[in-house]
């Protein structure tokens, strides 16, 4: 069929009108094309600089707290910036291990950077990040276990061809069976009618799944496309908000003008990104505090005064009452304060010994370790011996050791009292889902909405990572990342020997590869003990590519981490926005509700400036610009 009879009846069967249909491909060019905009208009008036000292007080040392960081210290305001881990990035942090005799850095995964990335983009650039830190990938595959592999090139940037490449590209994919599934080409149509306050009114309520099944959406499209995509959000479709898949396909595809087309960075991100972002910032005055705890903000009257931090010397406040007969004469065993603080109890032959149950490096939970008797940070391979002393992986700080008091039969569990308060102007919350839900409850706001609505926030499912150094190259590869669909738990492969030094290098040198499968969000009935997820990733990548059957593991790293956001059906109406009840507090982070078509690590790069913005606009400084894809579809 002719791409412009295809276009006619498409467009008249999504409801996008006969006289758009008729109009045939060079008027659609000509005015039915996403354009990048500007969100809001409060782009000029206001001063360049704050005038006199105004303190902020940053919480959260991921892209959402240093792009406010960033502004707000550019502006002229004396900014500190708290993050709990002792390396800023979050989900792009990184750190270093040994093996094979060799220094390698690792991650929490693989990152790929898309170009209507604006606002990050424009984050790299003021810290000097160029393109030259990055690589494009020549394509988008998609492997499926049932049937053939699909390979998506540099798709077209012009409406409606971007969308006719991804039907031409496809094996499984035609213009006749679109066309003879009225219902279903309905359907898809929403996905270029997204327009925020409708969709999410509608939609908000199902999940993605449920909205594919009763839009009767052509099943070859949705496992082709759809499904293998909206697994990238990191939530499942089976639990992903419908409203949010259509902003994230909006944002992603059918609404931005770059295509589809991504980067990856050919340095570790850490070398890549972060290091250069923390230059800038101590360029700037930022004083980091990294290795320090927020936890709580003191707030007098309708604003917050002071956040009292623990550091890695003082510790801070925490009570805990224990049953002494629920510690095992062996080990330890875990036990939770009322603010969600994990602690771990243990017998010695004085007495008994406890420690703050947050790993050293990023605040996760660790675990009691019965075959050493110390215990596991399942997120980053990190280990502690009894002692709470790290003996492996990322956490280079021990376990923080607590005071333990014998009432009786209850152990009353306890730190002092110390820490420091940091005095502030002005207020930002840019951490995780976890971290600002441990705030919160620890500041007692005395805001009860605002309180449930940080409290109902959520976190996917977990996901795992598993990078293996492998004795042979991947003589089937053709690219140097793949999304996978169909398998219980891989759903990307990249190949970092392809890409990123120093595994280019070690690869050359030795004839081997270095590749990585992320599993992005287990179902519930497939979490196991980390050996058995690893044994069925191992022989799903040994059907993926079957050479590696013979091949020996040199060496491996399993992470298994729980830190993305929840976006489940239901979860937008409660969301708190960037702004609070108190006029000096704001959020910025992908889990603040916006209603800007933006997602992921853009996301928490727009947040981080509509916060800085916020700011702004009390002090009568000129806010940033923020640009934006377009914020509803072409056809809402």
């Amino acid at each position: 069929m002719e791409r412009r009879a295809f276009i006619k009846k498409l467009f008249v069967g999504t409801g996008v009108g006969v006289g758009v249909a008729v109009a045939g491909s060079a008027g659609l060019i000509g005015y039915y094309q996403p354009r990048k905009g500007w969100y809001g208009r409060e782009v000029s008036g206001g001063k360049e600089r704050v005038g006199g000292l105004k303190k902020v007080v940053v919480i959260g040392g991921g892209l959402a707290g240093i792009s406010a960081s960033l502004e707000l210290a550019q502006r002229g305001f004396e900014v500190t910036l708290v993050e709990s881990s002792a390396a800023l990035g979050g989900k792009l942090t990184g750190w270093d291990i040994e093996a094979l005799g060799e220094h390698f850095p690792v991650e929490h995964g693989f990152h790929g950077f898309f170009d209507q990335y604006y606002n990050l983009n424009e984050i790299f650039a003021s810290a000097g990040i160029t393109r030259e830190s990055f690589i494009s990938s020549p394509g988008y595959p998609v492997i499926f276990k049932h049937f053939p592999k699909e390979i998506y090139g540099r798709t077209s940037k012009y409406f409606p061809f971007n969308v006719l490449s991804i039907v031409e590209q496809s094996r499984r994919l035609d213009f006749v069976s679109f066309l003879k599934n009225s219902k279903g080409m309905l359907s898809t149509g929403e996905l270029f009618r997204y327009e925020y306050g409708k969709t999410f009114q509608k939609y908000d309520s199902i999940d993605f799944m449920t909205y594919c099944r009763k839009g009767e959406a052509l099943p070859a499209f949705v496992d082709t496309v759809l499904h293998p995509f909206a697994d990238a959000t990191m939530n499942r479709m089976e639990v992903l908000s419908a409203a949010e898949a259509l902003r994230y396909f909006h944002f992603y595809f059918m609404g931005n003008p770059e295509g589809l087309a991504f980067t990856i960075t050919n340095r570790d991100c850490m070398s890549a990104l972060i290091n250069p972002l923390e230059v800038k910032l101590k360029q700037l005055g930022v004083s980091l505090r990294k290795g320090c705890t927020a936890r709580s903000m003191q707030v007098v009257g309708e604003k917050v005064v002071g956040v009292g931090i623990d550091t890695p010397e003082s510790g801070g406040a925490l009570l805990l009452h224990v049953d002494a007969a629920k510690v095992p004469q062996q080990g330890f065993i875990g036990f939770m304060t009322a603010e969600g603080v994990p602690v771990m109890v243990g017998r010695t032959e004085s007495g008994y010994l406890a420690y703050d149950g947050r790993c050293t490096h990023m605040g996760c939970p660790v675990t009691p370790d019965a075959g050493s008797g110390g215990f596991s940070c399942p997120c980053h391979a990190g280990r502690f011996d009894a002692s709470g002393t790290p003996v492996s992986g990322p956490p280079k700080a021990p376990l923080v050791k607590l005071a333990v008091a014998v009432e009786g039969e209850v152990l009353v569990v306890k730190q002092s009292a110390g820490g420091e308060r940091l005095a502030c102007d002005y207020c930002v919350v840019a951490s995780n889902v976890r971290g600002v839900r441990e705030l919160v409850k620890a500041s007692h706001l005395n805001r009860p909405e605002f309180e449930a609505n940080v409290a109902s926030l959520g976190e996917a499912d977990p996901y795992a990572v598993y990078r293996l150094w492998i004795d042979r190259p991947l003589a089937s590869k053709d690219f140097p990342f793949y999304t996978v669909s169909g398998y219980t738990y891989t759903d990307s492969i990249s190949i970092f020997s392809d890409f990123q030094e120093p595994f280019i290098s070690w690869a050359k040198k030795h004839g081997c590869c270095v590749v990585e499968l992320h599993a992005y969000a287990i179902a519930p009935e497939d979490i196991r003990p980390e050996a058995e997820i690893k044994a069925v990733m191992l022989q799903e990548l040994h059907a993926i590519f079957p050479e590696t059957m013979a091949a020996e593991v040199l060496h491996e790293l399993f992470m298994l981490q729980s830190n993305f956001t929840r976006w489940a059906p239901g979860d937008h109406a409660h969301r708190p926005g960037v702004e609070t009840p108190f006029s000096n507090l704001f959020l910025a982070g992908d889990w603040v509700k916006v209603d800007a078509p933006v997602f992921l690590m853009e996301a928490a790069a727009f947040t981080g400036r509509m916060a800085a913005n916020a700011i702004f606009r009390q002090e009568s400084v000129k806010p940033v610009p923020l640009p934006i894809v377009p914020m509803q579809g072409l056809f809402a």
